[in-house]
C-alpha cells in the first residue's frame, strides 16, 4: 500500500535540514514510498541550492543579496513543508520540475 499516509513521516523529515534529507532518503530505501520520494528531492534540492547559493553569495559578501536568498528559501521551504503536512505532491515553484529531474538517484 504506497500512500501518502505511509511516507508523510519521512517526508516532513526531509524538509528539517540537509541531514535530515539524507535521514529520508535512507529512511525512504526499503519501504519505498512515492510519496516520501517526492518530497525528498524537493527538499534535497531546495537545500542543496540554498547552501550552493549561500557558499556562492559569501565570496562576494553582499548583505542585501544575502537577505533575498533567506526570503526566498524560506518562503519555498515553508511552501514545501505544508505540503507534506497536508499530504500534497505540490511542486515547489519554478524548480520543483527540475528536481525531480535531477535527482532521480534518490529512489
Amino acid at each position: 500500500m504506497d500512500t501518502a499516509k505511509d511516507g508523510k513521516t519521512t517526508a516532513i523529515v526531509a524538509y528539517l535540514t540537509i541531514v535530515g534529507a539524507f535521514i529520508a532518503i535512507t529512511m525512504n530505501m526499503e519501504p519505498k514510498n512515492e510519496f516520501a520520494r517526492f518530497h525528498t528531492r524537493q527538499a534535497f534540492g531546495l537545500h542543496l541550492m540554498f547552501h550552493g547559493f549561500a557558499l556562492f553569495s559569501s565570496v562576494w559578501f553582499n548583505e542585501y543579496a544575502l537577505y533575498g536568498l533567506y526570503l526566498c528559501y524560506f518562503i519555498l521551504w515553508i511552501y514545501g513543508f505544508l505540503g507534506a503536512l497536508s499530504e500534497k505532491k505540490q511542486l515547489v515553484p519554478a524548480i520543483g520540475p527540475y528536481f525531480q529531474k535531477w535527482f532521480t538517484f534518490i529512489s
